[in-house]
């Protein structure tokens, strides 16, 4: 059971810190799937809305890799009064999943018995621990069920799982998006290249390094970034976004990065080979100048930006979360033929049916085979596809019509909830609060 706290219990959490209006609550002893126990494990959350007399007016939004609890900063159009996520209709629920560094408990938080913090010893968490462990909180909060859950690539992965590992019935509705039944080896693949980078960074340590912006190994997380941004695009997206285009001038003299993020130019004339002696003399290309061509510009920034909002072990666990998702693993016998899908189909038989399936028509990184996979082997499910060139993280920027699918698979499989508006006496249907400045801390609209 979880207790609802009135402070952050880690205060000292850089990243947390960032997430603006969380709540937070607690879990004296978590027993994780690997059998390891957390003590006084803290989970980072936010909501929206109210619960009706019934406690039944529930979504769940899972968040993906790098995003937080806040919603409004990654799914800001889908949130607000007429919009598919209405807080005058609905409670809106989302928590931080374990491992990431906005929060919940982390390899930045502290360890109780050593009053250090993890680093890498934090031990790994697989996604069904996060639904065991946000479930937790939702008893503390008093939610007696939960009309939907609804999330997009790893919070597609989390959905899945909530109508699984929780009682039957509990969960009413589901709606994936730009997910998989398990992660590739294509994905697992990817993930790989993108650990490589951070444990290549000298200032990696084993994990050991101080866990904020300036002590973090930001080279080989900036470049791990860089990578994951071709996984997250289309070609025909960065095609069209950048070409050949050069580099954009920005006015006034060019500023170093605070971090030690690598530049690269690209050499314009022939070099002439040089003897050792020479070498030190040499100009390096690895040295810090701007990018060339204004696709390197936008990676770069990329890079840049990410390495002042997460943290370097905290990628490397949650990716590897990921790469462990199969909703098959240990509810049915390990087959060898991959192409039958009767255990995937036995497994999925108990969610409840009619889940809507949303797929990027040009996802790259979870292609839509695999959505297709999902919404033939789940109950009576229905495939819709976003219309969009931006690859996987189509599912961020295509707002307009995923929140129309959502709204109108709410409207109608929970009429009843639109009946009823709650009331505002307490400030709790306010429009969201946006991030300092206005900009968002892990949405993609911004940054493209």
């Amino acid at each position: 059971m979880a207790t609802l706290l009135d402070h952050n219990p880690n205060p000292q959490n850089y990243y947390a810190n960032l997430i603006q209006g969380q709540k937070f609550a607690v879990i004296s002893e978590f027993v994780l799937d690997s059998g390891e126990i957390l003590e006084s494990c803290p989970i980072a959350y936010k909501t929206w809305g109210r619960l009706n007399d019934t406690r039944d007016n529930v979504l769940v939004i899972c968040h993906a890799l790098t995003g937080s609890s806040d919603v409004s900063d990654w799914w800001s159009p889908l949130l607000g009064r007429g919009k598919a996520f209405d807080p005058a209709h609905f409670f809106i629920f989302c928590a931080n999943v374990l491992g990431s560094p906005y929060g919940s408990a982390s390899p930045v938080t502290t360890n109780p018995r050593t009053g250090m913090r993890y680093a890498s010893e934090f031990p790994q968490t697989t996604v069904r621990d996060d639904v065991r462990a946000h479930k937790y909180v939702l008893d503390a909060l008093g939610v007696q069920s939960v009309a939907a859950v609804i999330g997009g690539s790893m919070g597609g992965m989390t959905t899945l799982e909530w109508p699984l590992y929780t009682a039957p019935g509990y969960v009413k509705s589901i709606i994936p998006i730009a997910t998989a039944a398990d992660h590739s080896a294509w994905g697992i693949s990817w993930a790989e290249t993108q650990r490589q980078c951070i444990y290549s960074d000298p200032k990696f340590d084993d994990g050991y390094y101080e866990p904020c912006p300036e002590g973090q190994p930001s080279a080989g997380l900036a470049a791990a970034r860089m990578v994951a941004m071709l996984t997250y695009r289309s070609c025909m997206s960065f095609d069209s976004r950048f070409g050949r285009k050069p580099q954009r001038q920005k006015p006034g003299p060019v500023q170093e990065p605070p971090l030690d993020l690598p530049r690269t130019e690209v050499p314009t004339t022939a070099t002439t080979p040089v003897n050792a002696k020479d070498r030190s003399e040499r100009k390096s290309w690895t040295a810090r100048q701007n990018p060339s061509f204004s696709a390197q510009g936008y990676l770069h920034y990329q890079g840049q930006k990410f390495i002042q909002r997460f943290d370097a072990n905290c990628y490397l666990h949650i990716t590897n979360k990921m790469d462990a998702h199969d909703v098959t693993l240990g509810r049915v016998p390990a087959q060898d033929d991959t192409r039958d899908d009767s255990a995937l189909r036995q497994v999925l038989s108990v969610v409840p049916p009619g889940a809507l399936v949303v797929s990027v028509e040009t996802d790259a990184l979870f292609l839509p085979e695999q959505q297709e996979r999902l919404a033939a082997c789940l109950p009576d499910a229905t495939l819709a596809m976003l219309k969009s060139s931006d690859g996987h993280d189509g599912f961020l920027l295509e707002f307009e019509q995923l929140g129309t699918l959502i709204l109108d698979k709410l409207g109608k499989d929970f009429p009843q909830f639109f009946k009823e508006t709650a009331t505002d006496d307490a400030g709790l249907l306010e429009e969201p609060t946006a991030q300092p400045g206005g900009g968002s801390l892990t949405g993609e609209v911004e940054a493209w």
